[in-house]
């Protein structure tokens, strides 16, 4: 059966001052006096990442950055016939304290190897399993691929000046709320101006300029790829989420090198513009990419 109701949360973690395991958050809902992930259904018009990190805030209080992508649940709703989806992302704390509020009365942090038996819930169980296949404080990167600009045979001028054409704005205008809920703090773009304006509206409401990356447009990775791969690499940070935008004859050939060099394998994708490879990375090496372009349209 389709799911017809859908819904999106997150495994929030902190580490600890003191020191010790990775701790999640579970919240307890009087209304069903139970103990589970935060999360909620989509509203109108909402994508799962943009509804998670709402969610996350009204049941909680805390303002979170999404991570690396957990998988989803599909379960039966008790007393309807109907199928409920639940997407979910890792996430961390960006600011806000717990406020108890009209759906969650507590909160408490358990450490990851004691969570299991607080759950109320196997689904959620089957998350956490999925958080802990890797490392919790992966570095995230993320790469778009330029939205639809007008064809080059009828543009006159220069090709990187060719701009995004109306179709392409409508592409960014749905893809910067679903950036913005990765808490991306570094906007880089190839040259090309329609690599620009894809990620300008994100760099405009961080309040962040757009460094010019040569190696990421289509003519400087043909000359030097694995120097483009490097600098790729050069990028990721611990403590800052990276914006890139690239090209078509790009992004495929620059992620199937990084991959092969991770020992990593690439899920399927058809890197149409618009779309955006959420990339994990520990250690310089690739361990988990989650590529978003239908999950970016509104429900």
């Amino acid at each position: 059966m389709t799911a017809n109701i859908y819904a999106a949360g997150a495994v929030v973690w902190r580490r600890p001052r003191s020191g010790g395991p990775v701790e999640v958050a579970l919240v307890h809902r009087p209304k069903y006096d139970d103990w589970s992930l935060p999360k909620g259904k989509l509203d109108p018009g909402e994508t799962p990442m943009v509804a998670a990190v709402r969610e996350v805030a009204e049941e909680t209080g805390l303002d979170c950055r999404l991570g690396r992508y957990l998988g989803r649940v599909t379960y039966p709703v008790p007393g309807h016939r109907k199928l409920k989806r639940a997407d979910y992302w890792s996430a961390t704390v960006a600011a806000g304290e717990f406020i108890t509020n009209s759906e969650v009365d507590e909160l408490r942090w358990h450490p990851v190897d004691r969570v299991m038996d607080e759950l109320s819930y196997p689904m959620d169980r089957r998350i956490i399993r999925n958080f802990l296949r890797l490392p919790p404080d992966t570095a995230t990167l993320l790469l778009v691929r330029h939205a639809k600009a007008g064809r080059r045979e009828r543009f006159t001028g220069p090709d990187d000046e060719r701009p995004l054409e109306k179709a392409g704005h409508a592409q960014v205008e749905m893809l910067t709320p679903n950036l913005l809920t990765f808490g991306p703090g570094a906007v880089y773009s190839a040259p090309p101006l329609r690599c620009v304006q894809t990620v300008a509206p994100a760099a405009d409401a961080l309040g962040l300029d757009i460094g010019r990356e040569p190696l990421l447009s289509e003519s400087g990775y043909a000359a030097a790829p694995q120097q483009a791969l490097t600098r790729l690499r050069e990028l990721v940070s611990p403590n800052i989420v990276p914006l890139v935008c690239s090209q078509g004859k790009v992004i495929p050939d620059l992620l199937e090198r990084w991959a092969a060099e991770s020992g990593f394998t690439l899920p399927p994708a058809r890197n149409r513009k618009g779309s955006v490879w959420v990339l994990s990375i520990a250690d310089g090496r690739l361990v988990a990419a989650d590529h978003l372009d239908r999950a970016m349209r509104a429900r």
